[in-house]
């Protein structure tokens, strides 16, 4: 099998980090979307001769259709399945079956309304008096964690929306399960019902101490030698925190998401030891595939939390190649150049997505500026440190922390900008390339055409006798066009 020279590159350059990765055929048209842990493993894979001698016929004809190949770099593997998942219902790749159910993601709902309000797998939210959580990436995280707080807690697991003495009688819930029984009133309604907004706030993240108990007795089990129940609680630990960390910051209110925030501000102020509290921060991030339409992002919060009018975003014009120190060097050059050049008030503290390097980097640009006094610091994804001294430690705040929580929402908000905006440039390569591919159609042409309509979507949605009126077009060009494009929509 001959391997595209389009994909041998993109071969080259995959990096051994979670992500998705995008097939196309020659048209350029997506026809599969992959998730990986690694990213390097996992595509080369595809490629090799004996995965093409004993392939099935399915994978056989997918590499066989291969012409071309991008990939998505996630924070990690959670990300990349969403990603995945939403790609795919994007655009519908014909060699993707898994998803073509319009399968969704796990919820946890909750009816308050109930008497006995109880925990529910569901996978659609809808416009009703329930408190929904998630939607969670890992379906046995989810599984596990309702389990455990069905336990924890005490709450039915029965059916019935009001369970009564006939349903004990068929019901052994409370004798291997832990459920305390309000169907025959071994737990009060109050007492009941104060189980239930325990375990909301456990899912929203405000009852850290729930795990710091499971933690001491797993390292007391460890201590005993009991060393099968000190791994039963660890793999417990381990998918409560996945699933916990996920749905901690989307679900406190808009009034407790202002008051954390601004704790946190003054909790970066005591960390970092900065001169005044950051009411003003700004955030960097960048985003290409394969060193292609490279895009940076800039964010900013106020008090913490984000002011999306302040938003900015630049193609990077100055890097070839995957360079994200130096892609993020040009944004703040560009940026704090402006500012300097308007007279505008610099922010508190700048952020920028990533370690050490990153954040040289911005700060060679600041130094160059004369801003070598603006506060500045790194945060690194794998471990989520906070790069501030250079050399130095990075600090590491608790999970819990205010003040890492107001980094991480503005790290995440200058990650899907930018993403939004690369994947917008894209798109639109994307739609526009379909013109490359029509007999005839050149750099000239193809410009009067997207002039005269506007875009391709405009175009592939005119008549015949509409796109004769371009100049330079003739009918049996016209036709032609219509034809191709009209296929592709």
């Amino acid at each position: 099998m001959s391997v595209p020279d389009k994909i041998k590159k993109k071969l080259r350059e995959l990096p051994d980090k979670p992500g998705c990765y995008i097939m196309r055929d020659r048209n350029g048209r997506i026809i599969y979307v992959g998730k990986a842990r690694s990213l390097r493993k996992r595509v080369q894979t595809y490629f090799r001769q004996a995965t093409l001698r004993s392939a099935d016929p399915k994978l056989r004809s997918l590499i066989k259709s291969a012409a071309d190949l991008d990939f998505l770099v996630a924070r990690n593997e959670a990300e990349a399945i969403l990603t995945e998942g939403r790609l795919i219902k994007e655009y519908r790749p014909r060699y993707n079956v898994a998803f073509r159910d319009d399968k969704r993601f796990l919820l946890i709902r909750i009816d308050q309304t109930e008497i006995w309000p109880r925990l529910k797998l569901v996978r659609i939210r809808h416009r009703d008096n329930a408190t929904y959580f998630g939607p969670y990436a890992s379906s046995l995280a989810t599984r596990s964690t309702v389990d455990f707080l069905e336990k924890q807690f005490g709450l039915r697991k029965c059916a019935p929306v009001e369970p009564t003495v006939d349903t004990y009688t068929h019901c052994i819930n409370d004798i291997v399960r832990f459920c305390s029984a309000p169907c025959v009133q071994k737990i009060t309604h109050d007492e009941y019902t104060q189980r239930v907004e325990d375990t909301c706030a456990f899912l929203r993240g405000e009852k850290p101490e729930l795990l710091k108990g499971l933690r001491a007795e797993m390292e007391t089990a460890a201590e005993e030698l009991n060393f099968e129940k000190a791994a039963a609680i660890r793999d417990t630990l381990f998918m409560l925190d996945r699933t916990i960390r996920q749905n901690a910051r989307m679900t406190r209110s808009p009034e407790q998401q202002h008051e954390a925030a601004l704790e946190g501000i003054k909790e970066l102020q005591k960390q970092l030891a900065l001169p005044r509290v950051p009411h003003v921060i700004e955030g960097f991030d960048v985003s290409n595939i394969s060193g292609t339409y490279s895009v940076a992002s800039m964010v900013c919060a106020l008090d913490g939390m984000p002011q999306r009018k302040r938003y900015r975003r630049f193609r990077i014009t100055g890097v070839d190649g995957i360079d994200d120190p130096r892609m993020i060097a040009e944004a703040v050059r560009r940026r704090y150049s402006r500012l300097i050049e308007e007279g505008a008030k610099l922010p508190d503290l700048i952020m920028v997505d990533g370690g050490i390097t990153q954040l040289r980097a911005a700060r060679r640009e600041l130094e160059a500026l004369g801003l070598s006094d603006l506060p500045s610091v790194g945060l690194a994804k794998q471990y989520e440190e906070i790069y501030n001294t250079d050399p130095g430690k990075p600090i590491r705040l608790k999970a819990e922390s205010d003040a890492l929580k107001v980094l991480q929402r503005l790290r995440d908000e200058a990650h899907r900008f930018a993403i939004t905006y690369h994947r917008r440039l894209r798109s639109k390569r994307i739609r526009e390339s379909a013109l490359d591919e029509i007999p005839g159609i050149g750099p000239n042409r193809k410009q009067q055409l997207l002039q005269h309509f506007g875009s391709v979507h405009k175009l592939a949605r005119a008549s015949v006798e509409d796109i004769t009126v371009v100049p330079g077009i003739g009918l049996e060009m016209a036709r032609t066009i219509h034809k191709q494009l009209t296929r592709q929509e």
